[in-house]
């Protein structure tokens, strides 16, 4: 059995990132020797309950019996693990990187030199529609690929603007491959990984849980040059990706919205704080072309 089937048995067994990975092959030197290791060591090895860490262990155990590449390619899923050339260079610059990404769909996405995550509310009016508009066509003449969550609102806008005005666009989810959410996007979903690309960090049987979509939001930003906000009220999930972005050096804009608006008090008060206000993609891209030239 390869390392490269033991880590897939490993993190389908307990989807690790690669800091706990990390610390974990420091304590064991090689994957090797986890079927040897005590309950009670992994449990403290990688902070998690023991009865937790005794279901890790038997899962992977019995998962080594089985070819985990022969599985995910009958289902299309094309396995991209932190060793993998493939693998974004990018997201190692995270404070806690992925350890194998899980695609469906064109991969080749992934290694884009230009993308750009478009995001915003979940209750995102009309108004997101029209920015998005006026944003994504340039974007998309300059070649640029479109990343968002998938998410009601604003993602799904980002998406569907991205498919109608002939770009490309990348999906990254906070659940596993077999579970779609929301339900409302399955037929968006299947198109994408048809056309475009789903990615996540999550072996496609596990489901959405809410603490994975702040995880999530930190590969949309991770993987993008910079970062697009329409509408997000001042207390939103958005705002948690606003702040990866600039915590990477990543470049913000943010649509000014109407003083009245609740879904635009977030955005403009990212301006208030130093976001760059723009109203179209042109705006975007002679910003980051500035930004090239300087450095």
């Amino acid at each position: 059995m390869t390392t490269l089937h033991k880590l897939l048995a490993l993190h389908y067994a307990y989807p690790l990132t690669l800091n706990k990975l990390h610390y974990l092959l420091r304590n064991i030197q090689t994957l090797n020797e986890l079927e040897t290791v005590s309950v009670s060591n992994l449990a403290q090895m990688i902070n998690i309950k023991k009865e937790t860490a005794y279901t890790l262990k038997r899962t992977y155990v019995s998962l080594c019996q089985t070819d985990l590449l022969e599985f995910y390619a009958s289902k299309d899923i094309e396995i991209i693990p932190y060793t993998s050339d493939l693998y974004p260079k990018q997201l190692f610059q995270l404070s806690d990187p992925p350890a194998v990404l899980y695609c469906k769909g064109d991969s080749n996405l992934l290694t884009a030199q230009n993308k750009i995550a478009c995001i915003g509310s979940r209750e995102a009016t009309a108004y997101s529609a029209e920015a998005f508009k006026q944003i994504i066509p340039p974007l998309i003449q300059h070649h640029y690929v479109i990343v968002s969550g998938l998410a009601k609102g604003a993602d799904t806008l980002a998406h569907r603007a991205a498919v109608h005005y002939g770009g490309k666009t990348i999906a990254v989810l906070g659940h596993g491959l077999e579970t779609i959410y929301p339900r409302s996007n399955e037929q968006l979903a299947n198109h994408l990984s048809q056309h475009h690309l789903l990615v996540t960090e999550y072996p496609p049987h596990v489901g959405a849980k809410k603490h994975h979509f702040p995880m999530r939001n930190r590969i949309i930003s991770g993987l993008s040059n910079a970062l697009v906000v329409t509408e997000a009220a001042l207390r939103s999930g958005t705002l948690i990706t606003t702040e990866l972005a600039l915590e990477q050096g990543k470049d913000v804009f943010a649509v000014p919205g109407p003083i009245t608006s609740l879904q635009s008090a977030g955005t403009n008060n990212l301006i208030r704080e130093g976001a760059i206000p723009i109203w179209n993609g042109y705006q975007i891209i002679e910003e980051l072309q500035m930004f090239q030239m300087k450095n």
